[in-house]
């Protein structure tokens, strides 16, 4: 009995080491992955960062009345073409009332005083005539006549700019808003009926229309700190429209402000561009654009792509995989340059026809192999 327990026993182990066996040589004999690789080749590298703002026009003025009062007639809409000088509005003056009273006081008071002076210079001019008096005093009487009657029109002329807002017969009144430049009515905040403020040194006073010169356009953006710094000013760049199927315009970067702002948690600086406007595309104000401003370019430089880049953990330095003669795979630091989020230029560590392993991504035919086995 105990003789066949122990033959059982001996087959059963038998079996199991049979099993193991079988198990560490299927697991040694079982294919190693077959990875990609691919080569480094030369390329150009050009390095560009995106400035985002608006297109607006270069030549814009806001039409500002000289007299407070109301507009009366609006004689342009919103989108008109208009040349220097066309009237744009008329402003109706409503005077103040006591302004008014006080002018016309001033009138009265100017009358009086150049009634008092006629009557004194047709008396002395008749005893002047019999050698009464002297010359001199009756030249005195004539000069306070003229002085008089000067004063008395004047005040009549402060009554009617008052009460009309210019002289009557005036050829360039100010009640009449004219265009100062040539262009296009961009915008008219006001209606007939609206009430409006004069412009001084005081008051802004009420803006009656924009007129801008819509063939001259600039592109207004902003740009990271980061990336200012290798602006030049004169440089080319190109302004994309997005509102125009993305459709490009060739441009030339005017401007670099000296101070950046921070918005958001970052600075950032102002760019200007004169924009080179097709005749045949008809541009808005206030387009928002893009600017692609061209950083850096390097030609015909040995690259790789930038997926085959690899990073240690612990110095955070970049290696890749390069292939040996028997088909395995050795670590080899590199040192980049210049990239464009695609290709990134090898300094050193990699030579042209070095085979260098796509680390996350296998052959197709291991893949197949794989399927198949499933």
């Amino acid at each position: 009995m105990n003789k066949t327990v122990k033959i059982i026993l001996g087959i059963v182990l038998l079996i199991l080491l049979v099993f193991v066996l079988k198990y560490f040589k299927d697991s040694n004999a079982k294919e190693v992955v077959d990875y990609k690789i691919e080569l480094p080749f030369y390329s150009t590298l050009d390095t560009k960062t995106v400035a985002t703002g608006k297109l607006n026009p270069e030549e814009e003025i806001e039409l500002k009345p000289q007299i407070s009062g109301i507009v009366d007639q609006i004689f342009v809409e919103e989108g008109d073409l208009v040349q220097k000088g066309d009237l744009i509005a008329k402003i109706r003056v409503v005077p103040n009332e006591q302004a008014l009273g006080s002018a016309k006081s001033r009138i009265n008071t100017a009358r009086l005083s150049f009634e008092n002076a006629q009557t004194l210079f047709n008396r002395n001019k008749a005893l002047f005539e019999k050698g009464v008096i002297s010359k001199q005093d009756f030249e005195n009487s004539e000069l306070s006549l003229n002085q008089s009657k000067e004063s008395y029109d004047q005040s009549k002329d402060d009554y009617q700019i008052i009460k009309q807002g210019s002289l009557s017969g005036g050829s360039s009144a100010n009640t009449n808003i004219v265009a100062q430049i040539p262009g296009t009515v961009l915008e008219i905040p006001v209606r007939e009926g609206d009430q409006v403020i004069q412009s001084n040194n005081f008051n802004a006073g009420t803006t009656i229309a924009t007129i801008a010169d819509m063939s001259k356009m600039i592109f207004e953006g902003k740009v990271d700190e980061a990336e200012v710094g290798k602006l030049e000013e004169g440089k080319d760049i190109v302004v994309i429209l997005g509102a125009i199927n993305e459709k490009e315009f060739p441009a030339v970067l005017t401007f670099v402000a000296p101070k950046g702002v921070e918005e958001n948690g970052a600075v950032q600086f102002t760019i200007k561009a004169d924009v080179t406007i097709d005749s045949s595309t008809k541009i808005r104000a206030g387009y928002s654009a893009n600017a692609e401003i061209e950083i850096e370019s390097k030609d015909s430089v040995l690259v790789i792509k930038e997926a085959l880049l690899q990073f240690n953990r612990i110095t955070e330095k970049p290696f890749v995989e390069l292939q040996k003669e028997n088909g395995s795979f050795k670590k080899k630091n590199i040192e980049i340059g210049l990239s464009d989020g695609i290709n990134v230029e090898i300094i050193d560590g990699v030579e042209e026809g070095d085979k260098i392993k796509v680390w996350n991504k296998a052959s197709e035919e291991n893949n197949e192999d794989e399927e198949d086995d499933e």
